[in-house]
Protein backbone atom coordinates (compact mmCIF):
# COMPACT_ATOMS: atom_id res chain seq x y z
CA UNK A 1 0.00 0.00 0.00
CA UNK A 2 1.31 3.43 -0.91
CA UNK A 3 1.87 5.98 1.83
CA UNK A 4 -1.13 8.31 2.29
CA UNK A 5 -0.99 11.45 0.23
CA UNK A 6 -2.12 14.92 1.27
CA UNK A 7 -1.33 16.76 4.49
CA UNK A 8 -2.23 16.50 8.17
CA UNK A 9 -3.89 19.32 10.15
CA UNK A 10 -2.74 20.51 13.57
CA UNK A 11 -5.47 18.26 15.03
CA UNK A 12 -3.92 15.21 13.36
CA UNK A 13 -6.64 14.93 10.70
CA UNK A 14 -5.43 13.86 7.27
CA UNK A 15 -6.54 15.93 4.29
CA UNK A 16 -6.80 13.63 1.28
CA UNK A 17 -6.48 14.69 -2.34
CA UNK A 18 -9.23 14.76 -4.95
CA UNK A 19 -7.87 11.60 -6.59
CA UNK A 20 -8.36 9.72 -3.32
CA UNK A 21 -12.14 10.05 -3.46
CA UNK A 22 -12.26 7.29 -6.08
CA UNK A 23 -10.68 4.81 -3.68
CA UNK A 24 -13.24 5.60 -1.00
CA UNK A 25 -16.09 5.39 -3.51
CA UNK A 26 -15.01 1.89 -4.53
CA UNK A 27 -14.60 0.62 -0.96
CA UNK A 28 -17.84 2.20 0.19
CA UNK A 29 -19.79 0.66 -2.68
CA UNK A 30 -18.54 -2.84 -1.87
CA UNK A 31 -19.51 -2.51 1.81
CA UNK A 32 -22.92 -1.04 0.96
CA UNK A 33 -23.62 -3.72 -1.65
CA UNK A 34 -22.89 -6.47 0.89
CA UNK A 35 -25.38 -4.89 3.31
CA UNK A 36 -27.95 -4.70 0.50
CA UNK A 37 -27.49 -8.39 -0.27
CA UNK A 38 -27.70 -9.54 3.35
CA UNK A 39 -31.18 -8.06 3.83
CA UNK A 40 -32.98 -11.18 2.57
CA UNK A 41 -31.12 -13.31 5.10
CA UNK A 42 -32.53 -11.45 8.12
CA UNK A 43 -35.67 -13.19 9.38
CA UNK A 44 -37.07 -14.81 12.54
CA UNK A 45 -35.24 -18.07 13.31
CA UNK A 46 -32.04 -17.01 11.56
CA UNK A 47 -28.86 -16.94 13.64
CA UNK A 48 -26.48 -14.01 13.75
CA UNK A 49 -23.66 -16.47 13.15
CA UNK A 50 -25.20 -17.59 9.85
CA UNK A 51 -25.63 -13.96 8.79
CA UNK A 52 -21.94 -13.36 9.50
CA UNK A 53 -20.98 -16.51 7.56
CA UNK A 54 -22.84 -15.23 4.52
CA UNK A 55 -21.22 -11.80 4.89
CA UNK A 56 -17.80 -13.46 5.03
CA UNK A 57 -18.58 -15.28 1.78
CA UNK A 58 -19.71 -12.05 0.13
CA UNK A 59 -16.55 -10.24 1.20
CA UNK A 60 -14.47 -13.00 -0.37
CA UNK A 61 -16.58 -13.03 -3.55
CA UNK A 62 -16.16 -9.25 -3.92
CA UNK A 63 -12.37 -9.56 -3.97
CA UNK A 64 -12.11 -7.26 -0.96
CA UNK A 65 -10.77 -8.02 2.51
CA UNK A 66 -12.55 -7.84 5.85
CA UNK A 67 -11.11 -5.12 8.07
CA UNK A 68 -12.49 -6.71 11.23
CA UNK A 69 -11.27 -10.31 10.97
CA UNK A 70 -8.10 -10.30 13.06
CA UNK A 71 -8.59 -6.72 14.26
CA UNK A 72 -7.53 -6.71 17.95
CA UNK A 73 -8.32 -10.43 18.00
CA UNK A 74 -11.84 -10.11 16.58
CA UNK A 75 -12.76 -13.11 14.39
CA UNK A 76 -15.83 -12.05 12.39
CA UNK A 77 -16.55 -10.10 9.22
CA UNK A 78 -19.34 -8.15 10.89
CA UNK A 79 -20.65 -6.87 14.18
CA UNK A 80 -24.33 -7.72 14.73
CA UNK A 81 -26.03 -5.87 17.57
CA UNK A 82 -29.54 -7.00 18.53
CA UNK A 83 -32.13 -4.99 20.50
CA UNK A 84 -30.40 -3.53 23.58
CA UNK A 85 -26.90 -4.21 22.23
CA UNK A 86 -25.51 -0.79 21.33
CA UNK A 87 -22.57 -1.89 19.17
CA UNK A 88 -19.86 -4.53 18.65
CA UNK A 89 -22.26 -7.46 19.07
CA UNK A 90 -20.46 -10.74 18.32
CA UNK A 91 -22.24 -13.07 15.83
CA UNK A 92 -23.11 -16.47 17.25
CA UNK A 93 -25.86 -19.01 17.87
CA UNK A 94 -28.48 -16.47 18.90
CA UNK A 95 -31.68 -16.94 16.86
CA UNK A 96 -33.61 -13.87 15.87
CA UNK A 97 -37.19 -13.53 17.10
CA UNK A 98 -40.08 -11.78 15.41
CA UNK A 99 -39.77 -8.06 16.10
CA UNK A 100 -36.05 -8.07 16.84
CA UNK A 101 -34.13 -5.06 15.52
CA UNK A 102 -30.45 -5.41 14.70
CA UNK A 103 -27.58 -3.33 13.45
CA UNK A 104 -25.16 -4.98 11.03
CA UNK A 105 -21.79 -3.27 10.69
CA UNK A 106 -19.34 -4.18 7.91
CA UNK A 107 -15.95 -2.75 6.99
CA UNK A 108 -14.03 -3.88 3.91
CA UNK A 109 -10.66 -2.98 2.44
CA UNK A 110 -10.47 -2.40 -1.33
CA UNK A 111 -7.04 -1.59 -2.77
CA UNK A 112 -5.99 -0.22 0.61
CA UNK A 113 -9.08 1.94 1.16
CA UNK A 114 -11.59 1.29 3.96
CA UNK A 115 -15.35 1.23 3.42
CA UNK A 116 -17.22 1.31 6.74
CA UNK A 117 -21.00 1.32 7.10
CA UNK A 118 -23.83 -0.07 9.19
CA UNK A 119 -27.58 -0.03 9.09
CA UNK A 120 -30.62 -1.39 10.90
CA UNK A 121 -32.63 -4.49 9.97
CA UNK A 122 -35.83 -5.99 11.33
CA UNK A 123 -36.64 -9.67 11.78
CA UNK A 124 -40.32 -10.02 10.94
CA UNK A 125 -42.71 -7.33 12.14
CA UNK A 126 -41.39 -4.29 13.95
CA UNK A 127 -43.08 -2.89 17.06
CA UNK A 128 -44.15 0.75 17.27
CA UNK A 129 -41.52 1.82 19.82
CA UNK A 130 -38.73 0.14 17.88
CA UNK A 131 -39.99 1.60 14.62
CA UNK A 132 -39.90 5.11 16.07
CA UNK A 133 -36.39 4.54 17.47
CA UNK A 134 -35.10 3.32 14.11
CA UNK A 135 -36.63 6.28 12.28
CA UNK A 136 -35.26 8.87 14.70
CA UNK A 137 -31.79 7.31 14.52
CA UNK A 138 -31.87 7.22 10.72
CA UNK A 139 -32.97 10.84 10.50
CA UNK A 140 -30.44 11.94 13.13
CA UNK A 141 -27.62 10.54 10.99
CA UNK A 142 -28.74 12.65 8.06
CA UNK A 143 -29.13 15.74 10.26
CA UNK A 144 -25.46 15.26 11.13
CA UNK A 145 -24.46 14.71 7.51
CA UNK A 146 -26.28 17.88 6.45
CA UNK A 147 -23.96 19.85 8.76
CA UNK A 148 -20.88 18.68 6.79
CA UNK A 149 -19.31 21.41 4.69
CA UNK A 150 -16.01 23.32 4.74
CA UNK A 151 -15.99 25.98 7.43
CA UNK A 152 -18.39 24.19 9.75
CA UNK A 153 -17.05 22.32 12.78
CA UNK A 154 -17.31 18.81 14.14
CA UNK A 155 -19.28 20.33 17.00
CA UNK A 156 -21.90 21.38 14.45
CA UNK A 157 -22.33 17.72 13.45
CA UNK A 158 -22.71 16.55 17.04
CA UNK A 159 -25.08 19.39 17.93
CA UNK A 160 -27.34 18.64 14.96
CA UNK A 161 -27.61 14.99 15.99
CA UNK A 162 -28.02 15.57 19.72
CA UNK A 163 -30.65 18.30 19.41
CA UNK A 164 -32.71 16.21 17.00
CA UNK A 165 -32.55 13.04 19.13
CA UNK A 166 -33.26 14.76 22.42
CA UNK A 167 -36.09 16.67 20.77
CA UNK A 168 -37.70 13.24 20.33
CA UNK A 169 -37.06 12.39 24.01
CA UNK A 170 -34.39 9.81 23.27
CA UNK A 171 -30.70 9.82 24.17
CA UNK A 172 -27.40 9.83 22.27
CA UNK A 173 -24.74 7.34 23.37
CA UNK A 174 -21.59 9.17 24.44
CA UNK A 175 -19.26 6.22 25.02
CA UNK A 176 -18.68 5.54 21.30
CA UNK A 177 -18.16 7.84 18.35
CA UNK A 178 -17.38 8.10 14.66
CA UNK A 179 -13.81 8.31 13.43
CA UNK A 180 -11.51 9.32 10.65
CA UNK A 181 -10.69 6.70 8.02
CA UNK A 182 -9.23 6.36 4.54
CA UNK A 183 -6.16 4.19 4.15
CA UNK A 184 -6.46 3.32 7.84
CA UNK A 185 -9.40 1.87 9.80
CA UNK A 186 -9.45 4.36 12.67
CA UNK A 187 -7.76 7.76 12.71
CA UNK A 188 -8.37 11.27 14.05
CA UNK A 189 -10.78 12.88 14.53
CA UNK A 190 -13.20 11.40 17.03
CA UNK A 191 -16.59 12.33 15.58
CA UNK A 192 -18.84 12.91 18.59
CA UNK A 193 -22.59 12.64 18.12
CA UNK A 194 -23.29 15.34 20.69
CA UNK A 195 -21.76 18.74 21.40
CA UNK A 196 -21.96 22.49 21.01
CA UNK A 197 -22.25 24.20 17.65
CA UNK A 198 -19.13 26.03 16.57
CA UNK A 199 -16.73 23.93 18.63
CA UNK A 200 -14.08 21.39 17.65
CA UNK A 201 -11.86 21.17 14.56
CA UNK A 202 -13.00 22.99 11.44
CA UNK A 203 -14.09 20.84 8.50
CA UNK A 204 -11.91 21.03 5.39
CA UNK A 205 -12.26 19.62 1.90
CA UNK A 206 -10.56 16.21 1.74
CA UNK A 207 -11.41 14.99 5.24
CA UNK A 208 -12.79 11.42 5.37
CA UNK A 209 -14.67 10.13 8.42
CA UNK A 210 -17.67 8.17 9.64
CA UNK A 211 -20.81 9.49 11.27
CA UNK A 212 -22.54 6.69 13.18
CA UNK A 213 -24.93 7.84 15.92
CA UNK A 214 -26.13 5.29 18.46
CA UNK A 215 -29.50 6.25 19.94
CA UNK A 216 -31.25 4.73 22.95
CA UNK A 217 -34.93 4.85 23.84
CA UNK A 218 -33.84 5.08 27.47
CA UNK A 219 -30.77 6.55 29.10
CA UNK A 220 -27.44 7.00 27.26
CA UNK A 221 -25.23 4.95 29.60
CA UNK A 222 -23.66 1.74 28.31
CA UNK A 223 -21.53 -1.09 29.67
CA UNK A 224 -19.20 -3.54 27.95
CA UNK A 225 -19.76 -7.23 28.70
CA UNK A 226 -17.13 -9.73 29.84
CA UNK A 227 -16.23 -10.61 26.23
CA UNK A 228 -14.61 -7.12 26.02
CA UNK A 229 -16.55 -6.33 22.83
CA UNK A 230 -20.32 -6.31 23.31
CA UNK A 231 -21.66 -2.95 24.51
CA UNK A 232 -25.22 -2.85 25.88
CA UNK A 233 -27.52 -0.22 27.35
CA UNK A 234 -27.26 -0.18 31.14
CA UNK A 235 -31.03 0.13 31.50
CA UNK A 236 -31.68 -2.62 28.89
CA UNK A 237 -33.56 -0.17 26.67
CA UNK A 238 -33.57 -0.62 22.91
CA UNK A 239 -30.73 0.93 20.90
CA UNK A 240 -30.29 1.65 17.19
CA UNK A 241 -27.47 2.86 14.94
CA UNK A 242 -26.85 3.90 11.34
CA UNK A 243 -23.44 4.67 9.85
CA UNK A 244 -22.12 6.23 6.67
CA UNK A 245 -18.58 7.01 5.51
CA UNK A 246 -18.32 10.65 4.41
CA UNK A 247 -15.93 12.82 2.44
CA UNK A 248 -15.90 16.62 2.70
CA UNK A 249 -16.14 18.24 -0.75
CA UNK A 250 -15.56 21.83 -1.85
CA UNK A 251 -19.17 22.78 -1.18
CA UNK A 252 -20.54 20.04 1.10
CA UNK A 253 -20.18 16.29 1.38
CA UNK A 254 -20.14 12.99 -0.47
CA UNK A 255 -21.56 9.81 1.06
CA UNK A 256 -19.32 6.91 0.04
CA UNK A 257 -21.59 4.15 1.43
CA UNK A 258 -24.96 4.88 -0.17
CA UNK A 259 -27.06 1.77 -0.74
CA UNK A 260 -26.90 0.84 -4.46
CA UNK A 261 -30.35 -0.74 -4.15
CA UNK A 262 -31.96 1.94 -2.01
CA UNK A 263 -32.11 -0.44 0.98
CA UNK A 264 -30.43 1.68 3.66
CA UNK A 265 -33.66 2.03 5.65
CA UNK A 266 -35.08 -1.30 6.91
CA UNK A 267 -38.54 -0.59 5.47
CA UNK A 268 -37.15 -0.28 1.91
CA UNK A 269 -39.48 -2.99 0.60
Amino acid sequence: MKAPRGRVTKDGIRIYEQADFAGMQAAGKVAATILDEIAEHVFPGQTTGEIDRIITEKVDESGSKSATIGYKGYQHASCISVNHVVCHGIPGDKRLKDGDILNIDVTVIVDGWYGDTSRMYVAGNIGRKAERLVQVTHDALFKGIEAVKPGNTFGDIGHAIQSYVEGHRMSVVRDFCGHGLGQVFHAPPNVLHYGRAGTGPVLEEGMFFTIEPMVNIGRPETKVLADDWTAVTRDKSLSAQFEHSIGVTADGFEIFTLSPGGKFHPTWS
